[in-house]
C-alpha cells in the first residue's frame, strides 16, 4: 500500500463493520411485529416476524429509486400494512420509532472502541453509511467529527456521492481520506470511484471478488488496521 503519511480522515462503514447487522435487524423486527400484534392485530394475521420481514423487503426491492433512503421506505411500508390492515389511523411514525430504538440498540465487535478511541487522537473519524443508524444513539459521537448517510445525501454507495459530501463536510480532499468497510462494491469500489484509498474489512476470510479492483489493503479486524496505520509503534 502506497504512503499514509497524507492520510488525515479515515472514513467508517458501520453496519457489519463495526457490529454485526443481522442479529440486530432480526431483534428489531420481532420487537416491531409483537408491538404491531398488540397494538394492530389485523396486520400480522397470518404472518411471522420473518414472514413480514420478507414482504418488507419485496416491498423495498420494488422501489429501488428509493433504497437509499431506509427510514423513509419502511415508515411507507408501514402505512402500506396498516391501510390494508384496514386501519384508518396513521401509525407508522409510532411503529418506526419502536423499530428504529432496537434497530439502535447494537453489540459493537470486540476491538471496535479501544481501536476508534486510538485513531481519534491521530485522525478525523467520519461515519460513512447506507443504513439508519444514528452514530448519536449508539453512543459514538465522541469519535466520529462527521456522520453521512445516504438519505442526506441522495444517493448510496458505490455512488462516490456519500465520499464526495463527507470530503467536502471536512474540507478535505480525496487523497487525505481512507476508507474501511466491510462491503466489495458499496466500500471499496466505491471509495475507488472517488478516488479515495480503501481497506477492506473482512472479518469472516472471504475470497476478494474476481471481477473487482482489489483494495489498498485488506485486513481481518480492526486492530490489524491500527497495525497497518503504524500505531501499535507509538
Amino acid at each position: 500500500m502506497q504512503s499514509l503519511r497524507e492520510i488525515r480522515v479515515i472514513s467508517f462503514d458501520l453496519d457489519d463493520t463495526l457490529w454485526a447487522i443481522e442479529p440486530v435487524i432480526t431483534r428489531a423486527n420481532r420487537v416491531l411485529f409483537d408491538w404491531l400484534a398488540a397494538h394492530y392485530p389485523r396486520v400480522t394475521e397470518g404472518h411471522t416476524p420473518e414472514s413480514l420481514h420478507a414482504v418488507c423487503l419485496d416491498f423495498m426491492r420494488a422501489r429501488p429509486q428509493e433504497k437509499h433512503d431506509l427510514s423513509t421506505m419502511r415508515k411507507v411500508f408501514l402505512r402500506h400494512l396498516g391501510q390494508a390492515a384496514g386501519y384508518a389511523e396513521d401509525f407508522a411514525e409510532e411503529a418506526f420509532a419502536v423499530f428504529y430504538a432496537e434497530r439502535n440498540t447494537v453489540e459493537l465487535y470486540p476491538e471496535v472502541e479501544a481501536v476508534l478511541a486510538r485513531l481519534a487522537q491521530h485522525y478525523t473519524l467520519v461515519a460513512l453509511s447506507n443504513g439508519n443508524a444514528c452514530i448519536e444513539r449508539i453512543g459514538l459521537t465522541r469519535y466520529f467529527s462527521a456522520s453521512v448517510n445516504s438519505a442526506r445525501v441522495g444517493a448510496a454507495k458505490p455512488d462516490p456521492a456519500m465520499f464526495h459530501a463527507a470530503l467536502a463536510e471536512l474540507g478535505e480532499s480525496a487523497g487525505a481520506m481512507l476508507h474501511v468497510g466491510d462491503h466489495p462494491e458499496h466500500d471499496v469500489l466505491g471509495a475507488q470511484r472517488a478516488g479515495v484509498r480503501a481497506v477492506w474489512l473482512n472479518r469472516h476470510a472471504a475470497e476478494w471478488p474476481s471481477n473487482l479492483t482489489p483494495p489498498d489493503a485488506q485486513v481481518f479486524d480492526l486492530q490489524a488496521l491500527v497495525a497497518l496505520l503504524g500505531l501499535d509503534e507509538d
